[in-house]
């Protein structure tokens, strides 16, 4: 076989590496609508994109954070902990008991408090990664605990339930985040998650913060060499980490019109699993947002169509760690085929 018949079937076979994913779910939607009774209607699919809106905000984050060759496992329980928090405030309040009053916010500022809240644990796991050199693994493996743990300590393991607000506090209004907008079937989640992904994308693709981000994922000793601040910059990547999972517990606070402390229960692996799937490189350097956003949809798809064929749950862990091996294998093959590809190119043009 000739170099020139060598290099155009690496390009066929990188064309497909690299549009997976989207082949995926299409062969995913085909497949669910034969097994699942209307599953293609416009009712199905806007549940299916409510649940999708969730991973990809996180996945989101994640992908960041995963560019720069880190992990966050927290994410699934700052969702619970800052959804316990946004409960709180709207049926409870807050109460200072050195002055005798209790606080009443309104929605806006409950959304602002529980997203900052979501940053800050988000920039202590980097503070943590960066100041005292400890594995991301590590570091948000202990925070996972420590916000499920803080989830339940603000309840006592009960719930926030009907989280309607009353008109005399003035804090009503909370469930708009779970509602559709209005006149459309289109969930106000999705719109949030679209507006939060164009955002991600611009920064990362358009900006030098992003452009860092890439360096400090390719190799971060060469970025620091280059004059990056490499520990400012993992600071804020996980703290829009924290940020997205924030958000995250809002809007699904929002939908439930509830608050539970294991809300967001295992939702990192569907974020890690969304930005892989996604193209997100686990060896950092490599990622899209709108990668991610394609994976959201698969893990969703996967997630709701197993739901609705009767698979149990016990399965569904199955077949979704498995989805995250294969996408992880794939990954590596497709950055060898890039390196082969990379060295005929170089070969041929000696």
């Amino acid at each position: 076989m000739s170099s020139k018949q060598k290099t155009s079937n690496g390009s066929w076979k990188m064309t497909l590496l690299k549009g997976r994913t989207f082949i995926v779910l299409i062969i995913l939607l085909i497949f669910f609508s034969f097994k699942a009774n209307n599953f293609l209607s416009v009712s199905t699919l806007m549940i299916v994109a409510k649940h999708v809106a969730l991973y990809g905000i996180l996945a989101i984050g994640m992908t960041y954070v995963i560019i720069t060759s880190g992990i966050d496992l927290s994410v699934g329980a700052v969702v619970g902990l800052t959804g316990m928090i946004a409960g709180g405030l709207i049926n409870e309040g807050l109460t200072l008991k050195v002055f005798g009053v209790t606080l009443y916010f309104n929605v806006v500022a409950i959304v602002i408090i529980s997203a900052i809240i979501g940053a800050i644990i988000g920039l202590i796991n980097g503070f943590i990664i960066t100041k005292f050199n400890v594995a991301p693994f590590i570091a948000t493996l202990g925070m996972m605990y420590v916000a499920r743990g803080l989830a339940n300590i603000r309840s006592g393991g009960a719930t926030f339930s009907n989280l309607s607000g009353n008109k005399a506090l003035g804090n009503t209004g909370f469930e708009i985040f779970g509602r559709n907008i209005p006149g459309t079937p289109i969930p106000v989640g999705v719109i949030i998650m679209v507006i939060i992904a164009i955002i991600a994308a611009v920064v990362l693709k358009k900006t030098p913060f992003g452009w860092h981000v890439f360096a400090i994922g390719g190799n971060e000793k060469a970025a620091g060499l280059s004059g990056i601040k490499v520990n400012k910059v993992k600071m804020l990547v996980y703290a829009f980490s924290g940020f997205c999972s924030g958000i995250v517990g809002i809007i699904a606070t929002s939908q439930l019109v509830a608050a539970h402390p294991r809300t967001g229960e295992s939702w990192e692996m569907n974020a890690i699993a969304a930005a892989v799937l996604g193209g997100t490189s686990m060896s950092g350097g490599i990622g899209t947002i709108g990668g991610t956003i394609v994976g959201a949809f698969v893990i969703g798809v996967i997630n709701d169509g197993m739901v609705m064929c009767g698979v149990s749950e016990f399965w569904q862990m199955v077949i979704k760690g498995l989805v995250i091996v294969l996408a992880v294998i794939i990954d590596q093959f497709q950055r060898n085929l890039q390196a082969k590809m990379a060295l005929q190119a170089r070969n041929e043009n000696k």
